[in-house]
């Protein structure tokens, strides 16, 4: 019986020594990179005005952004992501937003237009509506000359524009009724 005893007890030796290296191996893979360095405090006036994203995944897709097969835009990112199925993010790129932000809430695509006039008089392609709100038509598009200016201020403008190479993504993923969901 001491026999069969003390291979039981060698065996769960061997298997907490196991978990402990685990363990200590994942919490290593955890340490950030200032830590033992010394650090360098910032001045009020140098603080960035968003908190600082994650390295390996810059853009993460926002958690309370819904479920399934849907266009996430983000007003306080000015991002836009494309998740597909399985919860799965497609493409994520940022854009410049118009003059005044949809509420967060869930949209659907109501319209979409091949090619029409921005209100900055250029030309645009992949026109992708989802709102109507307060006579302010929010949607997507791109500039045929690529352009992505801010615009004028002084305008109730809803128009959020993407690079074309995006508006071609969203053209192709954002069909009529897909689900358009607006986070802060």
């Amino acid at each position: 019986m001491a026999r069969g005893s003390s291979g039981f007890v060698a065996a769960l030796t061997a298997a907490a020594i196991a978990v402990v290296g685990f363990l200590a191996y994942q919490a290593s893979a955890h340490v950030p990179d200032t830590l033992g360095k010394p650090q360098v405090k910032k001045s009020p006036s140098a603080t960035a005005s968003k908190p600082p994203q994650d390295k390996k995944n810059p853009a993460p897709l926002p958690a309370a952004s819904g479920t399934g097969e849907r266009v996430v835009y983000s007003t306080i990112d000015d991002r836009v992501w494309l998740v597909g199925a399985g919860n799965k993010v497609r493409r994520t790129f940022t854009v410049m937003p118009g003059t005044v932000d949809p509420a967060p809430g869930t949209y659907a695509v109501t319209s979409r237009g091949a090619v029409g006039t921005g209100s900055d008089g250029t030309t645009v392609e992949h026109i992708v509506r989802f709102a109507l709100i307060d006579g302010v038509v929010f949607g997507f598009s791109a500039a045929v000359d690529g352009s992505t200016p801010k615009p004028d201020a002084s305008k109730k403008l809803g128009g959020i524009r993407e690079s074309r190479a995006d508006g071609t993504a969203m053209w192709s993923f954002a069909t009529g009724g897909q689900k358009v969901v607006v986070v802060k």
